[in-house]
């Protein structure tokens, strides 16, 4: 029987308080890139805040289940990463438990996360869609709200487009307005100038008042009597002060649901395959019933019988009769007739079979969008799983917590899901891929992933330790840290300062014979370089024996001595030598001459950063020693 134990409490806690940071902060991120789709239809609308707030609590609703894997990854990276790098994580398998006994307490509330992943977009999640989506159809049918701009043609209200040269905010007046309204079609179209105007909207904001003074009224007189005439006689009006009320609905309905109640993402799992089963036998007889057509009006050919060649007879047809010698005989007239009613048949079967395979086509397509949101609900529930044993093991083997570095493998991974995902779902909808194989492709590829990365953090594999590849990109590159000698605390034993000061004699000594011997400023034969052994065990003795009089020194009080010991470089015994320690690896860089070239330049700037150091050494040896020989320390 499964318990909790305390170690699986301690990093439920961990896991928990993260988790629901991360979920709120995912939930955030999210919500702001799906705002962004449907900014266009929400500005300028003049919708209330409680509009607002039932969009965005649906909107919401409708995302959870997506921020969930999201999280979870987050948050598991975070956890063991912090483990990690506290030394908590050593210590448990120190302890003799394993890293996937330390994940059975995690797995235990990431399924039941799954489950209620899934529970929600079967039950919860259906109806938030479509509130969703019937919340959205209503704000984009809703009307602008009226807010005229100065200089260019609004047309926010229906049937008119208004320009106003000027408007006074503070009064609320219009100034140089021109009107173009337009109620049946063009012919009876009306012009309106005015001076100055002001708009007001009607108590019940079904309408608009428009006040104007000072203009003229120019309306085309154009009615059905007149259709047949060329003269269109129109009227002209001027007036000093006039009143217009036009159509403006300013008040926000809610479109009907009988649309939107067909969309997949509002359908549970039993709905979905309910409606599956009842499409494909409406699309079966949809496709017999164009086939029987097709058979019968353009391919089919049947076999004439006995008594239809009889018939045919009767009329003067024989069955083997060539249709192209009485075509001939037709006159020219009478062909052009017959060939323009052939192409004329032949076209409107082109267009009629179009029209049917688009007709087919879009009923495959709501098949296609039903099977994917049924697979998308189990495919999301489960990527909480995969994204665990992603996160966790990562965390693991990184060994980073806060917000860096977990944060930047968190969004690459998602890249790669949400690529395979929303390309994976694209191909299925428009039938380029089979469906099962678009929604499960994102899953098919992480979960390879997520057992190597469990494998390896369950081996202990720095396969993916950046302090690793640091390290050797830093060697590569030849760079080095800084030597960092500071005063301890606490000291045992004090230096033997008279025996370091000639152990530092010596070394100068040793270095000005390895320089005059060596002559490091000179290139090396290629030969003996990439093809010949020759590892430089000299300066690896000298440089062990300098460490061996730093780190005795380095035992002192004096900061004299301390701020020169800092002054060391740190020496590189191999590298001004031949590019790898390997001979067969020299050997085959040498024979690739690109290759070679670059790691020979390499090797030279070693010799001549060691060359430095040596002098930088040189002089720091005199320095402390010449310090202690004077002070008599």
């Amino acid at each position: 029987m499964f318990r909790f134990k305390k170690l699986d409490i301690f990093i439920i806690k961990q896991f928990g308080l993260l988790f629901v940071g991360t979920f709120f902060i995912c939930q955030f991120v999210l919500m702001m890139q799906f705002l962004w789709r449907y900014v266009d239809d929400l500005i300028g609308k003049g919708l209330s805040l409680e509009v607002m707030a039932q969009f965005f609590w649906y909107m919401g609703l409708m995302l959870m289940p997506q921020a969930f894997p999201l999280a979870i990854l987050l948050s598991s990276l975070i956890t063991f990463g912090n483990l990690g790098e506290s030394s908590e994580l050593t210590a448990i398998k120190a302890a003799g438990i394993s890293l996937m006994q330390a994940f059975r307490g995690l797995i235990v509330i990431v399924v039941l996360i799954t489950i209620a992943s899934f529970y929600f977009q079967n039950v919860i999640g259906p109806d938030a869609n479509k509130s969703f989506l019937q919340l959205l159809v209503s704000m984009k049918q809703k009307s602008p709200e009226l807010e005229i701009p100065e200089g260019v043609f609004y047309d926010g209200i229906p049937g008119s487009n208004i320009y106003v040269q000027k408007k006074d905010l503070k009064t609320g007046k219009l100034y140089g307005i021109m009107i173009y309204r337009m109620t049946n079609s063009y012919e009876d179209a009306a012009i309106i100038l005015a001076d100055s105007g002001m708009m007001q909207s009607t108590a019940e904001k079904k309408h608009l008042l428009l006040t104007l003074w000072s203009g003229e009224w120019f309306e085309n007189m154009r009615s059905q009597d007149l259709a047949g005439s060329a003269n269109v006689p129109y009227r002209r009006e001027t007036f000093a002060h006039k009143r217009i009320v036009l159509d403006f609905d300013g008040e926000f309905n809610l479109t009907d649901m009988a649309g939107i109640s067909a969309d997949a993402r509002g359908k549970g799992m039993p709905q979905i395959f309910h409606d599956l089963d009842s499409m494909r036998v409406f699309n079966d007889s949809v496709g017999r019933s164009f086939l029987y057509e097709a058979k019968m009006r353009t391919f089919y050919l049947p076999q004439l019988t006995k008594k239809d060649s009889l018939r045919a007879m009767t009329l003067g047809v024989s069955p083997k009769t060539n249709f192209d010698s009485i075509v001939a005989k037709l006159s020219k007239d009478k062909r052009r007739e017959v060939v323009k009613n052939a192409m004329e048949y032949a076209q409107m079967e082109v267009n009629d079979m179009s029209f049917k395979s688009d007709y087919a086509k879009g009923l495959n397509r709501r098949v296609r969008t039903h099977q994917i949101e049924a697979i998308n609900k189990v495919t999301l529930a489960l990527s909480c799983i995969i994204f665990f044993f992603i996160g966790a093991p990562l965390g693991a083997i990184i060994r980073k917590g806060g917000l860096g570095v977990p944060v930047i493998i968190s969004v690459l991974v998602f890249i790669v899901y949400y690529i395979f995902e929303n390309s994976g779902a694209k191909m299925a909808r428009d039938d380029n891929w089979n469906v099962w194989f678009g929604k499960w492709i994102s899953t098919a590829v992480l979960t390879p992933l997520a057992v190597f990365f469990t494998y390896k953090a369950n081996n202990d594999s720095v396969v993916f330790n950046f302090d690793l590849y640091r390290d050797i990109a830093r060697r590569m590159l030849g760079l080095r840290t800084k030597r960092n000698v500071t005063l301890k605390e606490v000291i045992i034993e004090d230096p033997n300062y008279q025996q370091d000061a000639q152990l530092l004699k010596q070394v100068n000594n040793d270095i000005g014979q390895y320089s005059e011997h060596h002559r490091l400023m000179y290139p090396p034969n290629p030969i003996k370089v990439f093809f010949r052994e020759g590892d430089d065990h000299e300066i690896e003795r000298i440089n062990e024996q300098l460490e061996t009089i730093i780190e005795d020194l380095g035992n002192t009080r004096d900061k004299l001595i301390l701020t020169e010991l800092n002054h060391y470089p740190t020496i590189a015994t191999h590298a001004h030598t031949r590019p790898f320690r390997r001979k067969w690896m020299n050997i085959v860089t040498g024979l690739i001459l690109p290759v070679g070239i670059f790691f020979y330049c390499r090797m030279l700037r070693f010799r001549r950063r060691l060359y430095k150091d040596l002098r930088v050494i040189k002089k720091t040896n005199d320095r402390i020693a010449d310090y202690i020989i004077i002070n008599k320390v």
